[in-house]
């Protein structure tokens, strides 16, 4: 039998193993996600117990190396041509965003989740994460312009809007009482939460985002 008749089917072999190894890499790699607001009830060793927003109760477990960030009060003042924020907002009629929650990324975050996207801190709120263009004061607000990498939007955050920020902490933060979001919990195939990053409101703070 000829030699080329001989490899054809084991080089065939190697790159259906091949890919069969990229395609489950690629679902690894997408584990679904949870979002989760709540208090902290209890915390034993790397497992949360928590009492989400809607009342339900969660356990979720830290990795090891678990990056926690205080989310703290600031104003809107700090919020300048070039800053990095994210804007929870409702839709207005006329196509601005009006944010019921402003939050500042530390410049070692920037480009975080860039963009527009649909939000579920109220029924039919949006995100958007992206630079400071223009600030301007308005008549009921401050008029933000952001920009990000496929489009623009147009914000007024009015003069109650809650603003915080994040300060990178460590796991002193992370105790009962604590109010606290996790943006993305991995869900693992038994069920189970794991979060790389928690974020916890220092001094009786609530994450408004």
């Amino acid at each position: 039998m000829p030699k080329q008749m001989i490899w054809m089917p084991r080089l065939l072999v190697a790159s259906l193993a091949a890919v069969s190894l990229c395609a489950a890499v690629a679902t690894a790699q997408q584990a679904p996600t949870v979002r989760i607001r709540g208090t902290i009830e209890t915390v034993d060793g790397n497992m949360l117990g928590i009492k989400t927003r809607e009342g339900a109760d969660m356990k979720v477990r830290m990795t090891d190396n678990v990056a926690v960030f205080a989310v703290i009060k600031t104003e809107l003042s700090e919020i300048k041509q070039g800053s990095y924020i994210g804007v929870t907002a409702m839709p207005e009629p006329d196509g601005t965003q009006r944010a019921i929650a402003v939050h500042i990324f530390p410049e070692s975050q920037r480009g975080a989740a860039e963009g527009f996207r649909p939000w579920d801190a109220r029924a039919n709120s949006t995100m958007t994460n992206a630079t400071v263009a223009e600030t301007v004061q308005g008549t009921d607000g401050q008029n933000i312009l952001l920009k990000y990498k496929d489009g623009e939007k147009k914000v007024v955050v009015p003069p109650e809007t809650p603003i915080v920020t994040f300060v990178a902490s460590d796991r002193s933060e992370v105790k009962p009482g604590a109010k606290l979001i996790i943006f993305g919990a991995a869900k693992k195939e038994d069920g189970s939460l794991e979060a790389g990053r928690v974020n916890v409101g220092r001094d009786g703070v609530t994450p408004p985002m």
